[in-house]
């Protein structure tokens, strides 16, 4: 039997998974609720019909994964999975058409449900999430000790960063950098007073390139420098939302949340 210090580990690293249903057809969303309610590791955060409501439920809900039906109002799945690929949980498509296969796997979907399935093939599907939800944490505490490694090594750590953005070469000073958001295969910088950058970098690369004691990752999309933080506020699931001296909001989810914890367990 496991201790209780090892119990509280496995709740944090296998919380409950918070899912979005997007279905238009009354039916099929009533009959994949249903299901996903016998999961008891899964919560629903939401239920969508259409384009736009799945779109502002990904970005005011921050789900785990999305259950993306093909056919929507006001567009397609393939829509809303073009339309914010640095913000996109895990999607699992269901539909009851099977020559979107090929198109749902080149956009990344992590599995292609066909109408009608049952509890054991959605469980199966859930499965697989979860696993790609754990790499995620395990890969984020080993970017952070290989961030935290490569630091020390280094006698004085960078204090500009210099980089390509339309057209130009811009010298970007690090206390001036609020925040960083992932955009698909580029990165967007948050300088204080100014426009933001753009520039061709993967959020992954961008964190290894900076001092990991001040700026830590919160989010799969989101870079924070710890300076800019004003005051963290602890949500109901599990999460922080991060507020930012210049009044951005952005969230922390639970698998980045150690970063947090650590700023003031250190105070301690």
């Amino acid at each position: 039997m496991p201790s209780t210090a090892e119990g509280q580990i496995n709740m944090i690293l296998a919380p409950k998974m918070r899912a979005v249903i997007a279905d238009d057809e009354p039916l099929s969303r009533e009959k994949l609720r249903v299901l996903l309610e016998r999961e008891s590791d899964v919560q629903i955060v939401a239920e969508c019909t259409g384009v736009e409501d799945t779109l502002n439920a990904v970005r005011s809900h921050h789900p785990d994964v999305l259950l993306l039906d093909i056919e929507l109002e006001g567009g397609n799945g393939f829509d809303i999975v073009r339309s914010i690929p640095g913000e996109m949980p895990i999607v699992i498509f269901t539909t009851a058409y099977d020559s979107y296969a090929l198109q749902a796997f080149e956009a990344q979907a992590l599995d292609y449900l066909l109408k009608p399935f049952d509890q054991e093939r959605l469980h199966r599907a859930l499965e697989r999430a979860k696993g790609e939800m754990m790499k995620s944490a395990k890969g984020a505490l080993n970017d952070n000790l290989a961030n935290l490694l490569s630091a020390a090594r280094k006698p004085h750590a960078e204090n500009r960063l210099i980089i390509k953005s339309g057209g130009r070469v811009v010298f970007i000073q690090m206390d001036e950098i609020d925040w960083i958001e992932a955009a698909a295969n580029y990165v967007r910088l948050h300088v204080a007073g100014k426009n933001a950058y753009l520039f061709r970098e993967s959020i992954g690369r961008m964190a290894d390139k900076l001092d990991s004691s001040q700026f830590i990752r919160i989010h799969r999309s989101f870079i924070v420098n710890v300076s800019k933080i004003k005051e963290l506020q602890p949500c109901n699931n599990g999460e922080f939302m991060v507020s930012l001296r210049n009044g951005k909001e952005l969230p922390c989810s639970r698998f980045y949340r150690h970063a947090l914890e650590s700023l003031w367990k250190g105070t301690q």
